[in-house]
């Protein structure tokens, strides 16, 4: 099957990247969400992101403005009836991932598949609101979308090769660098990743170090680029909130147990650099 044209549910943060990195490649893209202004913002999130790319002759104005043109906005998932593939990156929700699924599988044509860009929910539950359940996989991207390379693709249990192997093949055409992780809890990204986030939170809140200390010594120690509890900030504290919740959930083990901060800071409202704060004021 040839891909031509790919729906995108959700204008936010990763919903945006996706849809530029897709049009980037070439493909149509239809960008949905529930508001027009979610769209509207998604759109001058692009437009920002390649305005930065000609600015360092990465690309062409033209070449900007000819992306651009092949991403349509949407505010009815009926707009997604005549796509090629769609992949799914609304609020990391369980109930609501369940219905927008399916609707997909009543609103598309048989032969397309459904991906989600799910940071840690089970794909195999994802596909059981389907009755394709064979074309449902994960497609898990990094955040921000235009720059990080890695793409998780993550089969359900009834997930066919041939819905993997194009699923493959479209992140490559993406410029992505696909890597297969199963069908558990958190994949393998953020099995590994949410702990120590979890852990750098435990630090603040036993008074071990202040964020930017913890984050500095992660950076020079550790040689990482970003700093973890910067990083939650980025993710979002309501996302990695959730991802633990699942990890705990899931694998019943008490050292996947969100840090009780965590869980302040997002009753709070202070989700990170979305809300102007976080672990760091914005």
């Amino acid at each position: 099957m040839e891909v031509k044209t790919i729906g995108v549910v959700g204008a936010g943060q990763m919903g945006n990247g996706i849809a530029q990195v897709s049009a980037a490649a070439g493909l149509n893209v239809v960008m949905n969400d529930i508001k027009d202004e979610f769209v509207q913002r998604g759109l001058k999130t692009i437009e920002s992101s390649l305005g930065r790319l000609v600015k360092k002759q990465k690309l062409t104005e033209a070449g900007a403005k000819e992306i651009l043109g092949r991403i349509k906005p949407s505010v009815n998932l009926e707009d997604l009836a005549a796509v090629d593939f769609v992949v799914e990156a609304a609020t990391e929700n369980v109930s609501l991932k369940l219905d927008i699924f399916r609707r997909l599988d009543h609103i598309c044509r048989p032969e397309v598949p459904l991906t989600s860009n799910t940071s840690s929910i089970s794909i195999t539950k994802i596909a059981g609101a389907t009755g394709r359940p064979e074309l449902v996989i994960g497609m898990h991207f990094m955040n921000p979308v235009p720059v990080m390379q890695l793409v998780e693709v993550i089969r359900g249990l009834a997930t066919s090769d041939a819905c993997f192997d194009l699923t493959v093949e479209l992140a490559k055409k993406m410029g992505k660098i696909p890597v297969p992780a199963n069908d558990y809890p958190g994949f393998i990204a953020n099995r590994v990743l949410l702990p120590m986030i979890n852990e750098a939170i435990y630090c603040v809140m036993e008074g071990v170090g202040q964020p930017a200390d913890v984050d500095q010594v992660m950076k020079l120690g550790m040689n990482h680029p970003m700093g973890p509890l910067a990083l939650a900030d980025l993710i979002g504290l309501d996302t990695c909130l959730a991802i633990l919740n699942v990890l705990h959930e899931g694998l019943g083990d008490s050292k996947y147990r969100p840090c009780p901060l965590l869980r302040k800071y997002v009753d709070q409202g202070w989700l990170g650099r979305k809300t102007g704060r976080g672990f760091y004021q914005y």
